[in-house]
């Protein structure tokens, strides 16, 4: 039987101010399972689809394969701004060197033309690979709302080490759905289940 813990709560919504109320009536309460491998968690997922229980996220300290399928998540579009960028990065390399070499300071190297198409090569493509990576991490931090002075939000701190997390919103929950769900995690095979409130 797994271990059911109640975290304590962001705050009573009936004591404080309008704003302070206004604030906690936002927040949503979280249960979730913490499992200690990938596999079981994997066939948790497919348990709760098949028992038709909405997911409200899953979170795991690397990358499972296979998770975004079962998860409904469609592919990332990262690759679709690592290319755009990729592309401004070659185009401002090879259009700068064409400028200087044959406008602003056309020199001749060793008896090589103005515009030598080959020697610019190298430089655009690592120009094209700089803009492509500092785009694609700017866009996913900007995106992930990461960055200096963001504040972590984890349901728990494991998560970010060695365990598997599946979390239920529950806040508009009945105690018999409540209910249903602690039997779903018992019988996926759950280490611990924990329930909190966050802020949305």
């Amino acid at each position: 039987m797994a271990t059911i813990r109640i975290e304590p709560t962001i705050g009573d919504p009936t004591t404080g101010t309008d704003e302070e109320a206004y604030a906690h009536a936002t927040d949503r309460d979280i249960l979730f399972g913490l499992y200690d491998d990938e596999v079981k968690l994997l066939d948790a997922v497919r348990a709760a689809n098949d028992d038709h229980l909405t997911i409200d996220d899953v979170y795991t300290p690397f990358p499972v394969h296979g998770l975004d399928p079962l998860l409904g998540l469609e592919e990332s579009r990262l690759h679709v701004a690592g290319f755009v960028f990729g592309s401004i990065g070659c185009l401002f390399g090879f259009g700068f060197m064409t400028w200087t070499f044959t406008r602003d300071w056309p020199i001749i190297f060793g008896g090589k033309p103005y515009w030598s198409v080959p020697a610019f090569i190298p430089i655009t493509f690592e120009l094209t690979v700089l803009f492509a990576a500092v785009g694609m991490v700017t866009v996913f931090y900007i995106i992930n709302g990461l960055g200096p002075g963001a504040e972590p939000r984890r349901l728990h701190d494991r998560i970010t080490d060695d365990k598997f997390c599946i979390a239920f919103d529950v806040t508009e929950s009945s105690d018999s759905e409540i209910d249903q769900l602690r039997q779903y995690f018992d019988r996926t095979g759950v280490e611990t289940v924990h329930r909190k409130t966050v802020a949305a």
